[in-house]
């Protein structure tokens, strides 16, 4: 079970976006960013289009935690790395959601090369 309700992984799964931060040491929330986001099964996960050194995604690595909002649903969240055995579901999410936009775009967030930047969104009540 992955701790998400039915509605809010049907709101974050058809969103076309997602805003998601990270918080700082001292609890803070650092400035939300727009991301693309996929839903798989049960699952929610997220991809850096532009690799380890995104802001972003390092600031996330480093924080473990932090807040999403997309689709009706604001929450905290753990970060998470999906197995080995996910990605290629995830793939496969990323391209019936987001092929409308040409193969150029959505090439940055499907196959191998960001499997290693590949987050799962994990839910909880409070840090």
């Amino acid at each position: 079970m992955s701790g998400w309700s039915e509605a809010e992984l049907a709101g974050i799964g058809q969103a076309d976006e997602l805003s998601i931060a990270s918080y700082r040491r001292d609890g803070t929330l650092r400035p939300y960013v727009t991301i693309w986001v996929v839903r798989v099964g049960g699952d929610i996960f997220v991809r850096s289009a532009y690799g380890a050194a995104n802001p972003w995604f390092a600031r996330a690595l480093r924080s473990g935690r932090g807040r999403i909002r997309a689709g009706g649903v604001e929450k905290n969240v753990e970060f998470g790395r999906p197995s080995a055995s996910d990605q290629a579901g995830i793939d496969e999410a990323y391209h019936r959601k987001y092929d409308r936009y040409g193969q150029r775009i959505v090439s940055g967030v499907v196959g191998e090369s960001v499997y290693d930047v590949t987050l799962s969104l994990i839910p909880v009540e409070e840090f």
